[in-house]
């Protein structure tokens, strides 16, 4: 799933790490997320928009997401 996780960070000047311990997990989670290798859980996507002041779908794009 495409996020703009990585763009965000950038604007804010902040580190992998730095978000990683915001949210709670690992720097490496952090990494798959940018390179689409891992898709966050509900919860997880909702702290890292939280942090920035988003909402989830500003954050991620569900545009390729089935709907049922």
């Amino acid at each position: 799933m495409k996020t703009k996780i990585s763009e965000l960070r950038k604007e804010k000047r902040i580190s992998q790490e730095e978000l990683a311990d915001a949210v709670g997990v690992s720097r490496q989670t952090i990494t798959s997320l940018e390179t689409e290798k891992y898709t966050a859980s509900l919860v997880l996507a909702y702290k890292i928009a939280k942090y920035f002041g988003l909402s989830i779908e500003e954050v991620f794009d569900f545009s390729e997401v089935e709907e049922f």
